[in-house]
């Protein structure tokens, strides 16, 4: 018998039984007779008992045991799946001489502490700044850079950091209630479109500062312009300056600016700009950085992208296959709306949604069968992901908020 002691518990097992597993660890040091190599496959030998001390965990070496003596590795499920690996790799033992259904269910839950794991790390990275206080040690101007970063990407730093998240949020709500007011027929008059004009320049030039800080805080320039809120603060001043840039582009030559003028009501240039000004609704993506829902929200989209595309398929699907359905029963009724099927295309999309604007609707009995299994299925296909989209949502906005709480 091979004495074998785990973690103070003491095991004898037949070397016969040992020697039927040659390539696992104790296989190999009942077969080994060099007393260097068995010594290496040990943590430690006492001469005197005769025992092969291993410091290892002895409430699953009895699964181990249990192996040698039957053939087959028992699988429990109120193990830890990674301690278990971990320890049966060291004794050598492969799952595979556990049973297959225990083998299935292990291989699951190992899969679902696998992607636990993952998702509480990218959890925290959601969370983790881009910089660390440590990055500006031994840098150029290195303690004012640690405090303009803490003042303008750690409010919770200090009451000043507090008050520039507040305001930031603050801006970005002026600045998209600004846009909206500008679009109002009543406001379009020179004195309303002066007010405009003003509140857009404060909070571009409060926007540009704030960019301005975070560069010249950043410990990385590269690390900077590939962080996406700073992408995000980037488009959200970037028009202003553009739209400035063509509105004064020649003011000394008079007759080019005329010309400029005309041009930009009747051509292309008018729609660039309209189309620059649009971009400032990008500008409410800002809020993301000081809040934890549309983190959340973010996180959510980006987890379960696969289920999102998933349903877009459906509807697709569902799309053509309903649309073809109403044209082929409904093309040959006068007057109908249905004359092709992508002219069917929006009804069908706007029945599997249950939303139902009613501007197209079948005539036929066939036709509002048709119109009822159509919708029936959107019910169906809607009702699906929405707990699961849901749960996940409340669950990661629930750990984003732990996590934001205990830094």
């Amino acid at each position: 018998l091979l004495n074998i002691n785990v973690g103070g518990k003491l095991f004898q097992i037949a070397y016969k039984v040992l020697a039927q597993y040659p390539i696992t660890r104790l296989g190999k040091l009942a077969l080994y007779t060099d007393p260097v190599k068995k010594l290496q496959l040990c943590d430690d030998y006492l001469v005197q008992k005769n025992e092969y001390f291993f410091d290892r965990d002895p409430s699953i070496f009895h699964y181990i045991f249990h192996f040698y003596r039957s053939g087959v590795l028992w699988v429990m499920d109120e193990m830890c799946p990674s301690n278990f690996v971990e320890e049966i790799e060291y004794w050598g033992i492969h799952l595979k001489y556990s049973q297959r259904c225990c083998r299935i269910l292990f291989e699951e839950k190992q899969d679902e502490l696998n992607e636990y794991l993952k998702i509480e790390k990218e959890l925290e990275a959601e969370l983790e700044p881009l910089e660390s206080g440590a990055q500006f040690d031994g840098k150029f101007l290195g303690r004012f850079r640690k405090m303009v970063w803490n003042l303008i990407e750690n409010p919770y730093s200090s009451v000043p950091a507090k008050i520039i998240a507040v305001m930031s949020s603050f801006f970005v709500l002026i600045s998209i209630v600004g846009m909206t007011l500008s679009t109002v027929e009543e406001m379009k008059n020179k004195t309303g479109k002066m007010w405009m004009e003003q509140m857009e320049m404060i909070c571009a030039i409060f926007f540009t500062s704030e960019y301005l800080m975070r560069l010249i805080s950043s410990s990385s320039f590269k690390n900077f312009l590939r962080a996406a809120f700073n992408a995000i603060d980037l488009v959200a001043i970037l028009p202003f300056y553009i739209q400035l840039l063509f509105e004064n582009l020649d003011d000394g030559d008079m007759q080019y600016h005329e010309e400029l003028h005309k041009v930009e009501n009747v051509s292309k240039l008018g729609k660039v700009l309209k189309l620059i000004k649009l971009m400032r609704i990008f500008r409410i993506l800002k809020l993301a950085r000081h809040s934890t829902g549309l983190r959340a929200f973010s996180f959510t989209m980006r987890q379960c992208y696969q289920q999102v595309c998933c349903l877009l398929l459906f509807i697709a699907m569902g799309v053509f296959t309903f649309s073809a359905l109403i044209h082929s029963v409904e093309h040959d009724v006068p007057g109908t709306d249905f004359t092709s099927i992508p002219y069917a295309w929006w009804w069908a999309a706007v029945s599997l949604s249950t939303v139902g604007y009613g501007d197209t609707v079948p005539d036929t009995i066939l036709g509002r069968m048709v119109a009822f299994v159509c919708i029936s299925f959107g019910i169906i296909l809607n009702g699906m992901p929405i707990s699961i989209l849901y749960n996940k949502f409340s669950d990661y906005y629930a750990k984003l908020k732990a996590h934001e709480m205990s830094q």
